[in-house]
Order: C-alpha cells, then structure tokens, then sequence
C-alpha cells in the first residue's frame, strides 16, 4: 500500500455527536407532516444528505410535494438542527479524535474534512477545530450525496493527493461504501457486524495513535 499523506474525516459520528440532534429535528418535522420517524429510520440516514434525507420521510409517508415546498421543509428541519447543535463546544468532541489529529500535524499528515452536512464548517467552529484542517468539503460543494465518492475526490483534489495517497474515517456505510467506490482506504468508525468493506473497524479514536492505525491497514 501507498504512503498515507492525509486524513480525511466524516463529522458526524467520527469528530463529534450529533446524530441525536438530526434525529430529533427530523422528527419534528416527521411529526409536523403525519409521518411516524423511528430511531431505525434516523439510523438509515447515517451519511445521508438532507434532500436524500427529505425525500426518504416523503417516501414513507407517500407525500408528493413540489420542490419549493420540499425547500421549506428542509430550512425547517435545519432551524430545529440549528437550535440544538448551536449549544455545541469544544467538549462535546469525541474522545480521543482532538489528540489524534494534533498528531497527525505533528507528523506532517494533512488533515481534511469529507462531510455531507452543510452546517460543518459551524460545528467545526464550535469545537474549536476549524482551524486545524487543511481542507473542507461539505454538503455546500457537492452535488452527489454518499455512497457517491464526490465529496472525497473533491477532498483529495484539494489536497493535491491521489486517492491511495489518503485514508478515510467513516462511521456510516454510505460513506465506506463512497470511499471505496473513489479508491480509498478507509477505516469503519462503530460496530464491526454494522460496517462492511473497510480496511478495519474501531470503535472510536480513544487511546488510538497514528502508529496503532496505520497498523491496521
């Protein structure tokens, strides 16, 4: 296997919590059009974008609606996220994910950002981590949701890196699926029996170093 020079990240899931904020604001809006929203649903929306999203709610509850309508719903869903995700702080990163990637610039691996969510770069903000990261991609600059490789190529485009140059860490399967599709490595961030096709799976960066992951490579 090629060198690893950079590092790619998801957001949700791998740097920081915020599937229960989804998972309430899409509720809401579920609620709001007559439409049961289970936690299994909510699961099925791992890396997922928001108009995929909206359209798997409408799907279930065999609505038909026009696209302004469907742009509505979706500012809706995202003031309701808004809210919720606005009280987040440095603390509410990951464990262990704030230590590895200071190793990472220590080492001399560029560190990007591969995320479908279009309120990344203030999630960032709000951890206190905008500032480490060479490169940002997020659901404002694709156009092809996950398994889709987009939002990966585009990262190691900006990062003037080949694909096989750069390894991904994903905690959903659209996104594993994505980077492999791109060519990719990419490490599973979950429950091994939930994550399929990946270099390895942990279960979160606590107590990992760069040398203990490139050794699962």
């Amino acid at each position: 296997m090629k060198a690893i020079r950079a590092c790619i990240f998801d957001l949700d899931g791998v740097i920081v919590d915020t599937a229960s904020h989804h998972f309430v604001a899409w509720r809401r809006l579920a609620d709001e059009l007559g439409i049961p929203f289970s936690a299994e649903d909510n699961e099925a929306l791992k890396g997922v974008s928001r108009v995929d999203s909206l359209e798997y709610i409408l799907n279930k509850g065999g609505l038909i609606l026009d696209a302004g309508t469907k742009v509505r719903l979706m500012d809706r869903k995202n003031t309701h996220y808004l809210e919720l995700a606005g009280a987040t702080t440095p603390a509410d990163a990951l464990p262990g994910v704030v230590k590895l990637i200071d190793e990472l610039k220590e080492e001399g691996i560029k560190v990007a950002l591969g995320s479908s969510s279009k309120n990344a770069e203030m999630i960032l903000t709000r951890l206190s981590l905008i500032d480490r990261f060479d490169v940002l991609v997020d659901g404002n600059h694709i156009t092809l949701s996950k398994p889709d490789p987009e939002v990966f190529v585009m990262g190691a485009k900006a990062l003037e890196l080949a694909p096989e140059h750069c390894l991904v860490f994903e905690d959903a399967q659209s996104g594993i699926d994505a980077a492999n599709a791109g060519g990719f490595s990419v490490i599973g961030i979950g429950r091994a029996d939930a994550l399929k096709g990946s270099a390895a799976v942990i279960p979160g960066f606590d107590g990992m170093t760069w040398e203990g992951i490139k050794a699962l490579l």
